[in-house]
Order: C-alpha cells, then sequence, then structure tokens
C-alpha cells in the first residue's frame, strides 16, 4: 500500500486557501483518468457525480455520499485524460485535477489543488478530507471501492488531528 503525501495549504487574504497534493500512483493515466473525470470513477473514492457533462463549461453537480453535501457549478478546465476542474459552491469552490504520466507510463502524477475559503476550522477539515479521499482513490484502484454505507469518521479523525498538530501558528504554510 503506497504512502499518501501530506497537503500543504497557502493562505491568501485572511480566509482563502490553496490546498496542494502530489500524489503518484502506480496505475496508467487513463485508468487513473477514468477515476477523477467520470460518473462511473467518482464514487468509488469521492462523491456521485450527476450531472458531470464533460466539457468545458459543462455542468456538474457533486455529492458526497457520507453525508449530505451537494454542491452544483461547472466545468472550468477540461483537457481530456489530462485536467478536470470543477468549480462549485462552498465549502470547495475549484477542485483540479491534473494528471501527468509517470516513469514509464504505469504510474500517473495526480496534483489536486483545492482554492476555497473559510476559517482556520474548515482548513483543517478539508486538508485531512481529501487526505483521506486520495487515500479511498489508491485503494479503488487497487480494486477496493469505498462502500459508503461502512463509512464511519475514524481515519478522517486521525488526519484531522495529525494536520491540526502541525498547522500552528495560524496562517501559514501547512507541511
Amino acid at each position: 500500500m503506497s504512502e499518501i503525501p501530506r497537503g500543504r495549504s497557502e493562505t491568501h487574504d485572511g480566509d482563502t486557501h490553496l490546498l496542494r497534493y502530489e500524489v503518484e500512483l502506480p496505475h496508467p493515466q487513463a485508468v487513473v483518468w477514468a477515476m477523477v473525470a467520470s460518473p462511473e470513477g467518482l464514487p468509488s473514492w469521492l462523491c456521485a457525480a450527476d450531472p458531470l457533462e464533460p466539457r468545458l463549461g459543462g455542468e456538474v453537480t457533486l455529492r458526497w455520499l457520507n453525508g449530505e453535501t451537494e454542491l452544483s457549478g461547472r466545468v472550468t478546465a477540461w483537457d481530456p485524460d489530462h485536467v478536470a476542474e470543477y468549480t462549485v459552491g462552498a465549502p470547495h469552490g475549484r477542485i483540479r485535477f491534473h494528471l501527468d504520466p509517470a516513469g514509464d507510463g504505469a504510474s500517473t502524477v495526480l496534483r489536486f489543488t483545492n482554492e476555497m475559503r473559510g476559517d482556520r476550522e474548515l482548513l483543517l477539515d478539508c486538508l485531512a478530507g481529501w487526505h483521506d479521499h486520495f487515500e479511498r482513490l489508491r485503494d479503488a484502484l487497487d480494486g477496493r471501492p469505498t462502500d459508503w454505507r461502512q463509512w464511519t469518521t475514524g481515519r478522517w479523525n486521525e488526519l484531522r488531528e495529525l494536520y491540526e498538530r502541525d498547522a500552528a501558528p495560524w496562517p501559514r504554510w501547512v507541511p
């Protein structure tokens, strides 16, 4: 099982945050693309996407399957096999997946950014949440999709404590 590197964040204007993750996944780019940019792949690790119109300006509604969060918006960048960006309502704002092949093409580098607004608590919640989801993406790619009916907050709580412990003083880059 590969380790998911810690996310980082940069804060601007007091409450605007740019969260960043870079994850190397031992799967071909086309396989990872299907997981981050299709209504069939997204529910196995992140959320339901209905509708998801796969084009610049297309409609998108993301519905998290571990709660009641449903966010609607637009596809704000779309470069098939490389970039999928969804801009939705608060709390998540702009969500961007950028894929590049790694090594001999058998692996993929996922560069993820999330530009969102909120206080320190929401920032830490989101850092832990995205980290948890990337662990779920790794598992789904390995043939173990998330069964959202069995979901608990246990792992998210562990990650939240980890990010909180390393986040003081506020604001600054979170390692």
